[in-house]
């Protein structure tokens, strides 16, 4: 797998593959209408433009990318199901699970009577690399495999929704028809365990609580619980003490 070490040259692959997989291979049959979402696709053509090394089987199952350096899975949320995969993969091969995140997100609506589209409104929330703790929770026990990388990638990107939710505007509990990539905003790879420690951010210092936490990563405080119970599991963090009923937390050593 390829980490642009250039911005510039990042930016120019991104929009290839956005182009190859937006204009050229779904002109026809229409944004979101193939079982491949287009996120999943751009993302996938991004990382390894060649599609020979595209969904290959390897021990039963068939992993997104294979390469010389190994697999790379696109997986944009539900990481639960990769466990099985990750049983059979692991043991011998090097595999990175590359997650996309909206950095900002445009939003539209589509109603599935009319066909009548909305126009598109940008969302107040803002995505971070934090956000892949949630899903990190679901594969806890294999992130200390030496084998295991998670590619964190934030795009912005065009959502449409259908409005087919459960409230009186029939937004709340609606699905998601697609998501547009538009641009790459950042990366981050965290290829050792180490590597967590880029998801601390140095404002909070030595010591700090899953509040200060929380606000330091914009994060809700449930999402945050989660993201120190990660760490500590992983050792970047130890339980030091405590303030009031909350626990202190405190980096360890990288010894």
């Amino acid at each position: 797998m390829r980490i642009m070490d250039r911005k510039t040259k990042r930016d120019a692959v991104f929009e290839a593959a956005c182009r190859k997989i937006i204009e050229n291979e779904r002109e026809r049959n229409g944004i979101g209408t193939l079982k491949e979402k287009t996120i999943h696709a751009v993302v996938k053509n991004y990382l390894e433009p060649d599609e020979e090394k595209h969904e290959q089987r390897v021990h039963g199952f068939v992993a997104d990318i294979v390469t010389d350096d190994g697999i790379i899975e696109v997986q944009t949320g539900n990481f639960n199901v990769m466990r099985r995969k990750l049983d059979v993969y692991l043991p011998e091969k090097k595999v990175t699970i590359a997650y996309p995140v909206p950095a900002v997100k445009w939003l539209s609506w589509i109603d599935e009577e009319t066909g009548e589209v909305t126009s598109r409104r940008k969302s107040p929330k803002r995505g971070s690399p934090y956000f892949v703790f949630h899903e990190l929770y679901k594969i806890k026990s294999y992130l200390s495999h030496p084998n295991l990388s998670i590619y964190i990638l934030l795009i912005d990107m065009e959502e449409s929704r259908l409005l087919n939710g459960w409230s009186e505007d029939r937004k709340k509990g609606s699905v998601r028809y697609d998501r547009i990539p538009i641009r790459i905003v950042d990366e981050v790879l965290l290829e050792r365990i180490e590597d967590y420690r880029m998801l601390i951010p140095a404002e909070l210092g030595d010591r700090f609580t899953v509040k200060e936490y929380s606000k330091g990563t914009k994060l809700p405080i449930g999402q945050a619980r989660t993201a120190l119970h990660i760490m500590h599991f992983l050792k970047i963090i130890d339980r030091v003490g405590k303030k009031g009923n909350a626990f202190i937390y405190a980096l360890t050593s990288e010894d």
